[in-house]
């Protein structure tokens, strides 16, 4: 059984800038890619736990808040790639937080890394995390990596909808217009096929 209170904190913003950071993605983006980046967050948060790796938690929120911001159509660029575009936000945003230039540049690779295919811990560990919480999240990916009642409780507390829907289609129209990106490399492998089919659409819903 899943502590209610352990995932209360994970989906509670742990900074005043996190929560901005909340504020921004709701005000930018849809429902259900915040609510997305809010799972997305808590497989991230309690992978790292698991694993027991160094995080820097306020880092991963924001960029797991602002990591498809790209796929809003206020930020949406026909040339530039939806991940570079969030990461030029959270750029931007984490100026305006007073963040030092190196710690913007963090969380712009965050961002950027989400799609690479993987991503180790020795390089970038929030970049590990959000890249396998994000993958789990869309396509269903390794979801033995993490406990079953965990996954269930967040999807229970987090209802997908039709976000494996939403997302098949977003990347798809991210691929048409822009074939050289990693989208265009994710739906060339059969991601829309994958998110429509993701397991975890398959758990009870509050």
């Amino acid at each position: 059984m899943i502590d209610a209170s352990h995932l209360d904190r994970l989906l509670t913003p742990p900074t005043p800038t996190a929560e901005r950071a909340l504020a921004v993605a709701r005000g930018q983006a849809s429902p259900s890619l915040v609510d997305h980046s809010l799972r997305s967050f808590a497989f991230a948060a309690a992978l790292g736990e698991q694993e027991g790796l160094a995080v820097d938690g306020e880092l991963l929120w924001v960029a797991a808040m602002l990591h498809d911001v790209g796929l809003a159509p206020q930020f949406d660029s026909h040339t530039v790639a939806f991940e570079r575009s969030g990461a030029e936000v959270a750029r931007v945003f984490t100026a305006g937080a007073g963040w030092d230039v190196e710690r913007q540049q963090r969380t712009a690779e965050v961002i950027e890394r989400h799609m690479w295919p993987t991503v180790s811990a020795e390089l970038d560990v929030e970049g590990h995390l959000l890249e396998r919480a994000t993958s789990l999240d869309v396509s269903g990916a390794a979801p033995g990596d993490w406990d079953s009642s965990f996954v269930s409780a967040v999807v229970a507390r987090l209802p997908r909808g039709r976000f494996g829907d939403v997302f098949a289609t977003l990347a798809a129209e991210q691929a048409h217009r822009k074939p050289s990106s990693e989208a265009g490399r994710s739906v060339r492998a059969g991601l829309p096929a994958r998110a429509r089919a993701n397991p975890l659409d398959e758990l009870p819903a509050a």
